[in-house]
């Protein structure tokens, strides 16, 4: 059998401190009137979104802004946005803010005016043929964490209300138009989310490295994008206004989304569902479980693990790869198993359930059964 794939690269990106300065001039660019700027209730009163405000604002562009989006954005959340969006008349998305406020602001984007139900459009096969591409709004991203990588992709995670379930809604045309990755605007962040966020970022370029599947761009950018992480994580977390270092932890987010397009694996099939029943930081459950589910994929991964190890000036091969890990969580506080979070034992049956309909653990170098799943939740509590 030849090699065989498909592939898509991302958009344009304004990266640089202080562009936030050039958001106006960007919305009117992509033919943006009346944003309606989408962001989480933490950020709503911060100054970096009153700036950015102020920005649309002396641009004859209005200050609106929508602001009720949960830590795991869900359906309720999205139904809120668009009446406001359609109320206010807008003409397009400000989506600003870490991970929940991108993807929700680029699913009010999506789902304007759909024939279809945001559940129709989620990313099995081809479902997103389903939905009008001529009614979904012009998106403009403006990350102000260093961890999703929404700001470059296709996609966006929703919770489903009634089932708790976490499901990737995909379209091609979510991809924004224009993001603008301003490392100033991270600087304020709370230590736990610089650590949370950062460790999401290496969790997607680590998955990506260690997909089987074929895609060797994303994989030669997967790795860059762990040396990137390793090297200026732990420098943001001691010290919050170093800028080049957020600069480099803002560029491998998005370096980590390109690379998740060769696949994401038993981490987030775990933490997906984790963060959906128990409400959890996503980046945070990804860097409690990232030990065990290295642990578990050991058989298959050990000599990619150690040529990556090489890489990155790490010796000892999968095991000085595995104690580096151990280290940079201990120095970053993560938690250091899933029982710290509050996941209870008597929920893993329906734990297991979910992670196995996760669409992320088919990119696992491991195949993941009921039972081996089960097991890598005991041995993550």
């Amino acid at each position: 059998m030849g090699l065989s794939a498909n592939w898509s690269y991302p958009t344009t990106i304004k990266f640089g401190a202080g562009r936030i300065s050039e958001l106006a001039e960007h919305c009117k660019v992509v033919g943006i009137a009346r944003p309606l700027l989408v962001t989480d209730r933490a950020l709503a009163t911060l100054p970096i979104t009153a700036q950015a405000l102020d920005i649309l604002d002396a641009a004859g562009l209005g200050r609106a802004m929508f602001s009720e989006v949960d830590p795991n954005p869900t359906e309720a959340n999205m139904e809120a946005g668009l009446h406001v969006y359609r109320a206010g008349g807008h003409d397009g998305v400000v989506a600003f803010g870490g991970g929940s406020a991108l993807d929700l602001g680029k699913m009010i984007a999506l789902m304007v005016d759909q024939p279809v139900t945001v559940w129709d459009l989620e990313d099995i096969g081809d479902w997103w043929t389903r939905a009008n591409p001529d009614t979904i709004a012009p998106i403009i991203a403006v990350p102000t964490t260093a961890g999703t990588g929404s700001e470059v992709g296709r996609a966006g995670v929703l919770t489903d209300n009634t089932t708790h379930r976490k499901k990737i809604i995909f379209h091609p045309k979510l991809m924004p138009a224009v993001t603008i990755c301003d490392p100033a605007l991270t600087v304020g962040m709370p230590a736990f989310i610089t650590a949370g966020t950062g460790m999401d970022a290496f969790a997607h370029c680590l998955e990506a490295y260690c997909s089987p599947h074929y895609h060797p761009m994303s994989h030669g950018i997967a790795l860059e994008g762990m040396r990137l992480v390793l090297e200026n994580l732990p420098r943001v977390y001691a010290t919050p206004d170093d800028l080049d270092a957020r600069a480099q932890m803002m560029s491998a987010a998005a370096m980590g989304a390109v690379a998740f397009q060769k696949g994401l694996g038993a981490i987030h099939s775990l933490s997906h569902p984790i963060g959906a029943v128990y409400n959890t930081h996503h980046g945070t459950t990804n860097a409690v479980v990232m030990p065990m589910v290295l642990a578990f994929n050991r058989p298959a991964i050990e000599e990619r693990i150690t040529r990556a190890a090489a890489y990155l000036g790490i010796s000892r091969g999968f095991d000085g790869f595995y104690a580096h890990i151990m280290e940079l969580r201990a120095k970053l506080s993560i938690p250091a198993n899933l029982s710290a979070m509050g996941v209870e034992a008597g929920s893993l049956d329906e734990l297991t359930e979910m992670a196995l309909l996760d669409p992320s653990c088919g990119g696992n170098p491991i195949e993941m059964t009921r039972e081996n799943t089960r097991a890598l939740f005991e041995a993550c509590l």
